[in-house]
């Protein structure tokens, strides 16, 4: 949620910014402003009308001491109560109208960003070389065939499209890259959180993918009388809840905390022809980053999350490059995110294999997640960052595809070889 004094401040600022994500705020911010005048004027009625209902109900007991007749006050006294009936029923629309348009702007993208879509995304640097074969490369879904890998055909009778399933050395090599990955954040000194898979709404709305994006997740059937849950679609939406109304210590800040989960969405692509296997699914498995931090410390947060993201990926020996996004690649509750993109042969390009994002307060507002300093004064809203830390689904296949053998072996990445317990996963005879 953005801060009503940013907009009452710079509305015209506001509205650009937004206008560089591709959204037009103009008639929002217009009714946002007029709203708030409202609210404010209709709070310091209710107010007056409470003061007023207090002095006169004090006034009672003294009249009835002195035999003063009562009727008048009592009258006035019931005039009041319903005035204040009514002052409240208008403060309750009006602040639920409010809430709508607040809770539905999107967060305003740093101003360094390039305004626009992917067209205006941005390679800030390459790692590697890319790979050339002096044989016919095969590709993932070949492959991982060929090695018993991944069964796509039970993953469909099971689930339909959109899923897979990993076997033998295909699952081995999945639970390496997890433990390669949490082994490597946890050295780094953050704390493993694992968390629940079915979350509250609340949580998507501190996320900032509710109202709008909550048709996008799966949705739990439960009885009238018991709690509606999704299934997470990302870690994050879970972590970024873990203080929601809270006040933490200054001291208690950073933050930070990696969580494994399966994460599960709605939609899986398009299904083109490059874009085939498991590069896009309804669930696939994920190493979430996500940190609390001050304010003046989140740029230095960011830059933290997206060097662990470089590390990890440059750890397995991978060509990629990372792409600072547009404003309106941004998601709707990021003020900045850079992409780590890993190139799959067969597909002709680079794919994300990481997205990491500063939220700034965005979040935190959204969930009353504050902080106050050891020398005093209010409490102050925290920023909140996010990071994949990271997603195998496309991992796997690049890995598979970058470190294959003209005899249709793939050799294991050095790193992943303590836990696969081979070096070379070879055809099966």
């Amino acid at each position: 949620m953005l801060d009503i004094k940013i907009i009452k401040e710079n509305p015209e600022d506001v509205i650009a910014r937004l206008a560089a994500k591709g959204r037009d705020a103009r008639e929002d911010i217009t009714e946002i402003l007029k709203l708030d005048e409202e609210r404010r004027a209709l709070i310091a009625e209710t107010e007056n009308i409470k003061a007023e209902q207090n002095r006169q109900t004090k006034l009672v007991p003294q009249m009835k001491k002195e035999g003063n007749d009562t009727t008048e006050i009592f009258a006035a006294m019931k005039e009041l109560g319903a005035k204040a009936k009514e002052s409240a029923a208008r403060l309750e629309t009006v602040e639920a109208r409010y809430n709508e348009l607040m809770l539905g702007l999107p967060n305003l993208p740093d101003p360094d960003l390039k305004p626009g879509g992917k067209e205006n995304n941005e390679p800030l640097k390459y790692f590697g070389e890319p790979h050339h074969f002096d044989f016919e490369p095969k590709n993932h879904v070949d492959l991982c065939t060929s090695l018993g890998l991944i069964d796509y055909d039970r993953g469909v009778k099971l689930s339909g499209n959109g899923f897979w399933i990993y076997r033998g050395m295909g699952a081995r090599l999945e639970w390496a890259l997890l433990n390669y990955f949490i082994d490597t954040h946890i050295k780094d000194g953050y704390e493993l959180v694992l968390v629940p898979h079915m979350l509250g709404y609340e949580c998507g709305l501190t996320a900032g993918q509710f109202p709008k994006f909550k048709d996008e997740v799966y949705w739990l059937d439960t009885a009238e009388d018991e709690r509606r849950r999704f299934m997470l679609p990302t870690a994050e939406t879970a972590l970024v809840s873990l203080h929601r109304d809270e006040i933490l210590k200054e001291s208690d800040l950073p933050r930070k905390y990696i969580s494994y989960t399966p994460c599960f969405r709605r939609e899986a692509g398009s299904y083109r022809a490059d874009e085939r296997g498991m590069v896009r699914g309804h669930q696939f498995n994920k190493v979430e980053m996500v940190q609390y931090t001050k304010p003046e410390c989140s740029d230095e947060a960011f830059e933290e999350l997206v060097g662990k993201a470089e590390a990890l990926v440059s750890g397995l020996g991978f060509h990629f490059r990372t792409v600072k996004l547009a404003a309106a690649d941004c998601s709707a509750s990021m003020a900045r995110t850079y992409d780590i993109e890993i190139q799959i042969p067969s597909m002709n390009g680079y794919k994300e294999v990481s997205s990491v994002s500063n939220a700034r307060d965005y979040q935190a507002r959204r969930g009353m997640i504050r902080f106050k300093r050891d020398g005093g004064g209010k409490p102050e809203f925290v920023h909140t960052l996010n990071g994949s830390g990271l997603a195998t689904s496309r991992i796997l296949p690049a890995l598979v595809e970058q470190n294959q053998r003209a005899d249709g072996s793939v050799v294991v990445p050095e790193v992943l070889r303590k836990y696969v317990g081979v070096e070379v996963i070879s055809p099966e005879k």
